[in-house]
């Protein structure tokens, strides 16, 4: 084989790897584990050693901001897509249809393919289209097909799932092992309904809460061991962070916020109605009432915020969405949202306004990848997107998130920028033109 030709093979090799999205070396692996409704602060009145440990060797975020709403799916889905929620359309836990009237619970709404496929291509999907194995365990929207494909493996909790179970946890620990050492996965979600379940049923300020973080911080420290144990240390990068915060519910406030209470409002005006969901709501005035059911609730309690859709506020990122009803309303922290009867009784709740400090959520990283003991400033969870892309070295969807916001967090050399990416690619074609030209 001629100079030229030598030359060209190894050009045409190395233009496929990047045509898949490949740099020429690629050897990091990814884990994502997100800790359901662990408040920013969860981890100042708890001894927490194995998240300071991960602080202390790697990167600690002084808070992370989610998406609004600040509900699981539609926050956990923003994570794995870098856009905003009116941009992805998982817009609420719920899936329903305002047609039919049809309205599911979260857990079968995790399985409604149709509520989650509709546009975004998430990160499993988008790195298996460029040549990697992934997974996802219990993760919200890892066990749906996107455009047809599905994650390479995935697990989904059961309706009657207990969250609790730290047993269980470890063992979920292990099969993710696994699934990095012997399936050869390049990136796993793993998902924990844990302390959110606890902070829900007990309030943010319980004891209950704080030993539920220390089961927590427990199993962070055998993830640890786990990835030593498997001699993953030197490949494996890892992220753990969560959807959203917690606050206490003022149950027994003077003003609660209960429509079935306010002057002048009457449900027989409403078409279709999404209440009794924590502090959000939407209604769709039957037609020819919009304005009348606007002028009656826009100023019916002052804890409570009405908007017809074209005027929410721009800065949640929320309504310009085709799944936003025609009035949608959030209500001030702590108040729940009251519809026909009082059937709201959890003791801790989320769904608030993003800025609300109890709603800002955790981000600690460890691994080769990774600076070490770096604290940056808070950040919108919508970059995270672009980070995972670097460190996997693959190419992103279109996001809303920026890929420089966060990588002041990488060691220098640790991720291939996608401008590298494109630049060796315009190179090598430039010289198998030059080749195929002599």
């Amino acid at each position: 084989m001629g100079h030229s030709a030598v030359l060209l093979a190894v050009a045409l090799a190395i233009l496929l790897a990047c045509g898949t999205g490949a740099p020429v070396q690629r050897q990091r692996k990814l884990l994502l584990v997100s800790f359901d409704g662990f408040r920013w602060n969860y981890d100042q009145d708890v001894d927490t050693p194995n998240l300071d440990a991960m602080a202390q060797e790697g990167v600690k975020a002084r808070y992370m901001t989610p998406a609004f709403v600040t509900m699981t799916s539609p926050c956990h889905f923003t994570i794995v897509t870098g856009r905003y929620i009116e941009n992805h359309g998982v817009v609420h836990n719920m899936f329903y249809n305002t047609t039919t009237k049809v309205r599911w619970p979260y857990h079968t709404t995790l399985g409604i393919q149709r509520w989650w496929d509709n546009g975004s291509i998430p990160i499993w999907i988008t790195a298996q289209r460029q040549g990697l194995k992934t997974g996802s365990f219990f993760y919200p929207g890892g066990n749906v097909t996107y455009q047809g494909e599905a994650v390479t493996m995935s697990r989904k909790e059961g309706i009657f799932h207990n969250y609790k179970n730290e047993t269980e946890w470890r063992e979920n620990v292990d099969t993710v092992m696994k699934w990095f050492t012997e399936e050869g996965a390049a990136l796993v979600t793993l998902y924990f309904g844990e302390p959110d379940s606890t902070g829900h049923k007990y309030g943010p300020e319980s004891q209950e809460r704080k030993d539920m973080v220390k089961q927590v911080d427990r199993t962070v420290g055998y993830l640890r061991d786990s990835i030593t144990r498997h001699r993953l240390t030197d490949s494996l990068d890892l992220i753990i962070t969560s959807d959203h915060g917690m606050t206490t519910v003022h149950q027994k406030a003077s003003d609660l916020v209960e429509f079935h209470k306010f002057p002048n409002f009457t449900f027989q005006d409403i078409e279709f109605e999404l209440l009794d969901y924590g502090p959000n709501g939407m209604l769709i005035p039957k037609e020819g009432m919009l304005e009348k059911v606007y002028s009656v609730l826009k100023d019916a309690h002052p804890r409570l915020h009405v908007y017809k859709k074209e005027d929410f506020p721009k800065s949640f990122h929320y309504a310009n969405n085709s799944r936003i009803t025609s009035l949608l309303m959030y209500s001030d922290l702590g108040y729940v949202i009251h519809g026909r009867i009082n059937v709201q009784f959890n003791k801790g709740e989320h769904g608030f306004d993003n800025q609300d400090m109890d709603m800002k959520t955790i981000f600690r990283a460890v691994g080769p990848s990774f600076k070490s003991g770096l604290e940056v400033e808070p950040f919108e969870s919508v970059h995270v997107y672009e980070l995972m892309c670097q460190l996997l070295g693959i190419v992103p969807e279109p996001n809303d998130g920026h890929p420089g916001t966060l990588q002041p967090m990488l060691r220098s050399g640790s991720a291939l920028p996608l401008s590298g990416q494109l630049h060796l690619m315009m190179v090598l074609m430039g010289i198998l033109m030059v080749l195929v030209n002599t």
